[in-house]
């Protein structure tokens, strides 16, 4: 993503803005900004390198959890320069084009990261409610296939919405309220009425997002009515714990995210420096614990992970032994 200098305001360019009112502690702001992207890109990378290494993960479940981990991956690495940028450098104007850019990558890897979270809801129920069918209906073909629709889903609705703001004349120079180009942020800024845009945002956000989470609290309806059915208390609380980590995302990625949307659209008064830290939350919280929560409470993952830097370990002091002393 294209940062620019703030010497010059161009008027086909917006101003960046990390923490209102915050502008001389960004230094000492950065320090855990910068750490928690390390965490995001490391543990996601992480995550994708194990289950495509590690062939006894190559199962639905874990499928869908790379589908995760590369959302969260895309996000981090969508906002990671402009967030940067400002922060230490204070660069924080970013042209008309650039700025359409990154909303389109923010946006649809936001969205896409919804579309998963539905998704391994649905094997959850899979995987709960009909066992055995589980393994016959997600076969690869048919994961590979709902990976594609889903990106198509993101793709088909959001571009759109960006060609229609490419033809909208815009205030130039304004000073946007976080330090990546948001939709609602933007919107703000059009000489024309921005209420059709912003319905069309909120519009967009309660389809996609919306119907995934009803869809989410549908399947979790159906899983519980099948635990509960359960007899043996020791196979209720096996069946509840393959469900812990996903419950933990979906909380950790809708409760930021709908708080932000509404502290935009219908909180008008709300201090900007609020809205700076919820869109950083929103934007920054599920990439960095996703990786963290999944690796502490999947066995398999965490097992593989170990294994996975025990035998690069081992090749190493193999290799320092063949060297010798005198190499």
């Amino acid at each position: 993503m294209a940062i620019f200098n703030n010497t010059t305001v161009s008027p086909s360019s917006f101003l960046l803005t990390a923490f209102p009112g915050l502008e001389l502690a960004h230094v000492w702001i950065s320090i855990p900004v910068c750490c928690l992207y390390i965490i995001a890109l490391l543990g996601n990378s992480s995550i994708l390198l194990v289950i495509a290494v590690e062939r006894r993960l190559h199962k639905p479940m874990y499928y869908f959890l790379s589908m995760l981990s590369a959302a969260d991956l895309c996000l981090a690495i969508s906002t990671l320069p402009t967030v940067l940028g400002v922060l230490w450098f204070h660069a924080r104007e970013i042209g008309f084009k650039a700025c359409l850019t990154q909303m389109f990558f923010v946006h649809a890897f936001s969205f896409l990261e919804s579309s998963v979270l539905a998704v391994m809801a649905f094997d959850r129920f899979m995987a709960i409610c009909n066992p055995l069918k589980y393994i016959t209906v997600l076969k690869d073909r048919i994961i590979m296939v709902i990976g594609l629709v889903i990106c198509m889903r993101q793709v088909i609705y959001i571009f759109p919405v960006v060609l229609a703001l490419k033809g909208v004349a815009f205030h130039g120079g304004q000073e946007l309220a976080h330090p990546f180009c948001y939709h609602p942020d933007i919107i703000r800024y059009t000489y024309s009425d921005s209420w059709l845009s912003s319905f069309l945002g909120m519009f967009l956000q309660l389809y996609l997002t919306g119907t995934d989470l009803l869809f989410i609290l549908f399947s979790y309806v159906l899983i519980i009515c099948t635990i509960l059915s359960i007899v043996a208390p020791k196979k209720q609380r096996k069946a509840l714990n393959t469900c812990v980590c996903h419950i933990c995302a979906v909380t950790v990625f809708y409760v930021p995210m709908i708080s932000l949307s509404f502290t935009h659209r219908l909180l008008n008064s709300t201090p900007r420096v609020i809205c700076s830290i919820l869109a950083n939350i929103y934007l920054l919280l599920p990439p960095v614990l996703n990786p963290i929560i999944y690796s502490l409470k999947t066995k398999t993952i965490r097992q593989a992970m170990l294994q996975l830097l025990h035998s690069k370990g081992s090749r190493g002091r193999q290799l320092r032994r063949l060297r010798g002393p005198w190499d």
